[in-house]
């Protein structure tokens, strides 16, 4: 329903954020990671990706600093015994990247240590989400600073990522490229729509 807010960040503690949409003030619950980049820029202009979860009894807005996070988060609420709360807990304690990483390692104590999240609730994570997650790896940038690359969901991402790379693309670039790509897509039609991406300067 609503893809992302983009407003004046009116309130914000740990766990909670409040952006002013035109004189609305719209409430959500944020991970730790979130927050961490958000709290220093109060009555500043912020943007943050949402999910609405609804309930019988309520709605509840949750925010997202990144599309990664917000992807990420998605595939968290659909593994069993994973709630949003448990999902929100999760991405407190790894940015997506770090956390496709202990996927990938099968790290099931690291994802243990969220709140709420045992270790057989860590150990479905591993076994549900192992071949949804595609790690790229981290790019230096020009200014030296180094970016944490995109989480994609998708086997043929990998693939494709492997022939990019061949091609030249850097690791951001590519993630970059594939952010919007249909997950249903083999790597051959990946590799074109990422072509054509990177062509058009998207």
């Amino acid at each position: 329903m609503f893809h992302y807010f983009n407003g004046k960040l009116a309130y914000c503690a740990l766990n909670t954020a409040v952006i002013d949409c035109g004189g609305v003030g719209y409430k959500f619950t944020v991970s730790a990671t979130t927050f961490s980049k958000i709290a220093g820029h109060i009555d500043e202009t912020v943007k943050l990706f949402s999910y609405l979860a609804v309930r019988e009894d309520a709605m509840e807005l949750f925010g997202f600093a990144t599309e990664e996070e917000l992807d990420a988060y998605k595939m968290l609420i659909g593994v069993s015994g994973i709630g949003p709360k448990a999902a929100i807990a999760i991405l407190s304690i790894f940015t997506p990247q770090k956390l496709a990483e202990a996927i990938a390692a099968g790290d099931t104590k690291a994802i243990a240590r969220a709140q709420g999240i045992g270790g057989k609730t860590a150990a479905r994570v591993v076994l549900e989400l192992k071949d949804k997650f595609t790690v790229f790896g981290s790019d230096d940038s020009d200014d030296g600073e180094t970016h944490t690359a995109t989480v994609i969901s998708g086997g043929g991402f990998a693939e494709a990522t492997e022939v990019l790379s061949v091609l030249g693309f850097t690791r951001s670039e590519i993630a970059g490229a594939l952010k919007k790509a249909d997950p249903t897509l083999d790597s051959e039609e990946l590799v074109k729509f990422a072509l054509k991406q990177l062509a058009s300067g998207k």
